[in-house]
């Protein structure tokens, strides 16, 4: 994850409407922290968001000046292959600590107890993502097709609970829950997945609850 190098889009623009994510911010911030003479407004964050928006080199400026291992950002991202930021463990085996030593830590492994009925929710990254970027309704790993709004159960876990694939629930959240007592998300259709390797030991967020 050290490793900087430039990127460029190939393909032609869906629509000449169609904004980058640098301008969508830039934009928004533009509209949000300017009056209608493009002064800045008390308070709010000070940079000129649209030539921010309009030339990349920089917001490269202002990581340069914030981040080590960013001198001369312009001139070494050019370079083919980029560039690898420092990092003092792996460069120069030293460690920011009173000893000068590395230190490690070992915690107490706690297993999951979940209650009878109930099993615990996770989110995950899938086909066709990266990061929080959705590029299409498929996921050709776990055979879904035509959207996302599914949830994932174990095929035991699905027979035991009574349901079928397909059926639709809600998923009720038992977990600090609001005073209202409630947290529902409704309306997630059932993919029966085979386990592929024995359950984690992992904590977790939450607990749920299933209704039809």
């Amino acid at each position: 994850m050290s490793a900087v190098h430039a990127s460029r889009g190939r393909l032609k623009p869906a629509s000449e409407h169609l904004m980058s994510e640098v301008a969508i911010v830039c934009n928004l911030a533009h509209r949000l922290f300017t009056d209608s003479d493009g002064h800045p407004l008390p308070n709010t964050p000070k940079a000129a968001w649209l030539a921010l928006r309009d030339d990349y080199s920089l917001i490269r400026k202002h990581i340069e000046a914030v981040l080590d291992g960013f001198e001369n950002f312009e001139e070494k991202v050019q370079n083919p292959g980029g560039f690898v930021l420092p990092h003092r463990p792996r460069d120069a085996r030293e460690f920011d600590t009173a000893s000068g030593k590395a230190h490690f830590t070992a915690n107490h492994l706690e297993y999951l107890r979940v209650p009878e009925g109930r099993l615990i929710l996770q989110t995950l990254r899938s086909h066709d993502q990266y990061n929080t970027t959705i590029y299409g309704k498929d996921d050709r790993y776990r055979g879904i097709h035509g959207g996302r709004r599914v949830v994932l159960v174990n095929e035991s876990d699905v027979s035991e609970l009574g349901f079928e694939d397909g059926d639709m629930v809600h998923l009720v959240s038992e977990f600090r829950v609001p005073s209202d007592g409630r947290r529902i998300s409704a309306s997630f259709p059932i993919r029966r997945q085979r386990a592929a390797q024995p359950p984690t030991t992992r904590r977790p967020t939450s607990s749920y609850r299933w209704t039809r």
